[in-house]
């Protein structure tokens, strides 16, 4: 009968840590959603300045075109009339030709500011769609985490804790929590304070002990990543390797992630101009050995420093 009782306050005890992690649970969830509705908000309102920021600079560009192609018709239809001998420009023509090659360098900055602020509003729609949230039970133990759980960081001294068995115990990597399993998705990864990195996407069937090609990112079948080491960018997948296109002098400091399930497509670009560093998808089965037509299982997003 004593065990009985003490059954029964065991299970008492286990059920009200339950509920306590369980509300718990609920306030960081619910505080989470509030604070994407806040960002979101925010970002749309952001949106909205820039959309109309775009079309102004978008008709000022025609209205600089339309300026210098009247300019360059009214110039023919002179020289077509003139048959006179040539002589020396006069100061009326020589302004023309002042104001030409300001209206051309000012057209030039203009189509930069708009390029930039194209990408800039592409970029800030995609992260609308995917606040990632890192698993810390796959963390390899010289990680730490934030305690929001969107950011961790890389530490001298293990932690610890007992080991899990989704744990990474030899490369040092991290998966997401949210797996992707259709449509649409995008999310930006800060790596301007390393070194060396890795970002991309891999299945849950990525190996999670040992320090062979199969737990590494970009080695095997199961994941996919652009990865900075010793000043070169380059992107693996299946054990093989290219240089990423659009690599500039400046470093990287975010990297976007794009994912189209559906249609098999990955992306991966530098954050800060939306230039595309590289594209996996069905097109890139040369490379990549016929390895990537569609995702056969669900995606997460993994980070290894």
């Amino acid at each position: 009968r004593t065990t009985e009782v003490m059954k029964q306050q065991v299970r008492e005890h286990f059920e009200n840590m339950r509920c306590i992690l369980k509300q718990d649970e609920q306030v960081i969830l619910d505080s989470l959603e509030l604070d994407l509705r806040h960002t979101r908000t925010k970002l749309d309102q952001v949106l909205k300045k820039w959309d109309n920021y775009h079309d102004q600079v978008t008709k000022s560009i025609s209205s600089i075109q339309r300026t210098l192609s009247k300019s360059t018709t009214a110039k023919e239809g002179e020289q077509g009339h003139s048959e006179t001998a040539l002589k020396k420009p006069d100061t009326s023509e020589k302004e023309i030709r002042l104001n030409e090659e300001r209206f051309e360098r000012l057209l030039k900055t203009l189509s930069s500011i708009a390029k930039n602020l194209k990408a800039r509003l592409q970029r800030k729609t995609l992260l609308l769609s995917f606040p990632i949230m890192i698993d810390r039970q796959s963390c390899h133990n010289l990680i730490r985490v934030t305690s929001e759980g969107r950011g961790m960081s890389f530490s001298g001294s293990a932690c610890p804790a007992p080991e899990h068995p989704l744990q990474f115990d030899k490369v040092c990597c991290a998966l997401g929590s949210s797996p992707i399993t259709a449509g649409q998705s995008y999310w930006e990864v800060n790596v301007r304070c390393c070194s060396a990195w890795a970002v991309g996407v891999a299945y849950d069937t990525l190996e999670r002990k040992g320090n062979d090609k199969g737990a590494k990112l970009g080695r095997n079948r199961n994941s996919w990543c652009v990865e900075f080491q010793s000043r070169n960018l380059t992107a693996w997948h299946n054990n093989r390797h290219i240089s990423c296109q659009g690599v500039g002098q400046t470093p990287i400091r975010k990297v976007g992630v794009w994912v189209n399930y559906d249609k098999g497509q990955l992306i991966f670009y530098d954050a800060k101009n939306m230039v595309v560093l590289q594209k996996f998808s069905a097109a890139m089965t040369p490379v990549f050995d016929r390895a990537h037509h569609q995702f056969t299982q669900p995606l997460y997003p993994a980070i290894r420093f």
